[in-house]
Parts: C-alpha cells; structure tokens; sequence
C-alpha cells in the first residue's frame, strides 16, 4: 500500500433495531465536526479484524463478536488521502458509549443522510441502505400480470427489499401498467423498485431508481437524475466503473462473474479478478452471472455488497 495513504478500518455497527451508530469528529481533527463510522489507522501489523476491535473497545468500549468486509473506499482530500476498510459489526458485547467524550448516536439508516459526513463516507452510507440481494425480474409476458405480479409478491414477502423491473419486450401501454403495479407492491413491502428504462420513463413514474445498461452508462457526463433517486448501471469493464463513478452512481452490478446460461459467450472475470476490480470502485457492488443464494458469503469476502440474480431469487413453481 502507497505509505501516503492512511489506512483506516471503520465500522458500520448495528443494533437489534437496525440502526447504526455514528460517532461526532472532534473540532480539532481533520474533518472536525463532521459525523463519521467509527474507526481508525490501522497500525502497522494489524489485520483489519485486530485494528476494528482494538479501535472499537478505545473508542466504544465494545468488543466485536461478529463482523464481515461491507466496503472499501479510497479518497483522496486537498490535504490526505485515506482508504476505508470497512466491515460490518452485526454483533458485540459491552454498552455502546463515548470513551473519549465523542457524542455517539443510532440512527435509522434511512436518516443517516439528516447528517453531515465526511465526502469518503458517503458510500458508506449508501452501502448501509442497500440489501445483500438484488432481484432481477425475468421477463413479463404480455397476457401474464397477474402471475407476475403473484410471483413478485411472494419474493417481497420471503424478504427481497431490492428488485429491478426488466421488461423490454412489452409495448409501452403494458409495460406502464407492469411497472406502476411493481413500484406500489414494492412500495407496500418498503422495499425499492429500480426500473431498466430510461430516464425519462422512470422519472414519469415516480420509480425509486432506474438502472443503466452499459451502452446507455455512457450516455452522460454527469448524474442525470436528482439525489433521493437510486442511480444504478451494469458494469462488465473497468471503463465501466469508471463512468459509472463519474456520473456519481449509488451501485452497480459487476458480471458476468461466473458462467451464465443467458450469455453463455461471455468470459466470466472469477472471483479474483472480481475482487480487483470491486477494490478500486469506491461504490457498492452486487456481483451478477451464475450467482446463487450459497454464493452471498463468497461474494462479501470479495468485497462485493452482495448478489444479484434473476432464476435463483424468482419464486418458482
């Protein structure tokens, strides 16, 4: 590692509730003032895992039971650059609290945003609102809603809080009708609909987010769609997470990482060559192609914030 970059491992620690913790800098340090996920450098030696719980019972008075790689951030300030490993901390022992006089405070992740973070924090906070499962929808036949609409009903109640509508075969009057009932059903469920249309089509109906093929990711030199709206692109190259950066996407799907039935002449990257290229994006990543429920684990060692697939999460018969 570049000895110029400080390494840092921080935690985005959960309660039973859901909420996470956030801890204020100090006035006099860099960033001061400013909310943050706890942490700090990793000293020379240490493994994340080692730095996390020595930094953790100093500044929390907690020790981490249960822990898993969330994300990896490298930015660069005017003044230092820092590279944010961070875990997960589902579980801990001891009472959360303030050692060094810090105000400390749990938040609903869907209020992190009501706080001002650090600039390399704020994937951090969109790693915290996304699942570990990104359900792709086959495609919809025209005279088959109903069961389509059954079928994503059954997948929202066995826990799916991230789905993304694709249906390009329908003409437009029927896609409207599949696409408006998909936002409300997931909206009755609290979970996000990201539809695969275009900007403007997403936008007229209030969808959660809209997601971008690879072609159509390079159709913008800026984010083309107000923050609030989940910006998502599929990704295949480094170029591509690179765009996908500069447009200032919220995550991205990375495949094909194993073979796939659907594009069966596509090369798959493997997990190592997904782990590199997972750790110089700076967004959360689903890892797509081939991927099952069983692979969820592997995926997170990877660095990627989970899976997403189509066959394996749509109820079946």
């Amino acid at each position: 590692m570049d000895e110029n970059v400080i390494h840092v491992a921080a935690a985005v620690i959960s309660n039973p509730s859901g909420e996470i913790l956030i801890a204020r800098r100090p006035d006099d340090k860099h960033q001061g003032g400013l909310w943050e996920f706890p942490g700090g450098k990793v000293e020379a030696g240490e493994s994340i895992e080692q730095a996390l719980q020595r930094e953790l019972q100093e500044e929390l008075g907690i020790s981490v039971t249960g822990c898993q790689p969330l994300i990896t951030v490298r930015h660069d300030y005017p003044d230092k650059s820092v590279l944010l490993d961070v875990w997960q901390v589902d579980s801990f022992s001891g009472d959360a609290h303030g050692r060094e006089g810090q105000p400390v405070r749990w938040v609903k992740p869907g209020r992190l945003s009501d706080y001002s973070f650090p600039e390399a924090n704020i994937p951090i906070m969109k790693a915290c609102l996304l699942p570990d499962c990104y359900m792709i929808t086959p495609e919809p036949s025209v005279d088959g809603m109903a069961d389509f609409m059954s079928r994503l009903e059954q997948a929202l109640q066995s826990g799916i809080r991230l789905v993304q509508l694709r249906a390009k075969q329908l003409d437009m009057d029927t896609w409207q009708a599949h696409a408006r009932a998909a936002i409300d059903l997931c909206r009755q469920h609290d979970a996000f609909c990201i539809l695969n249309a275009s900007i403007e089509n997403a936008l007229s109906l209030a969808a959660q987010g809209v997601h971008l093929n690879s072609q159509r990711l390079f159709d913008f030199t800026e984010r083309p769609v107000p923050e609030g709206i989940w910006l998502v692109a599929s990704c295949h190259t480094e170029q591509d997470l690179e765009q996908a950066a500069q447009i200032k996407a919220d995550f991205v799907v990375l495949s094909p990482v194993m073979a796939t039935a659907s594009h069966p002449d596509a090369t798959p990257l493997g997990w190592q060559r997904f782990q590199e290229m997972v750790s110089k994006a700076n967004i959360p990543v689903y890892a797509l192609g081939g991927m099952h429920i069983d692979h969820q684990e592997e995926a997170r060692r990877a660095g990627a914030q989970g899976i997403a697939a189509i066959r394996s999460l749509w109820p079946s018969d």
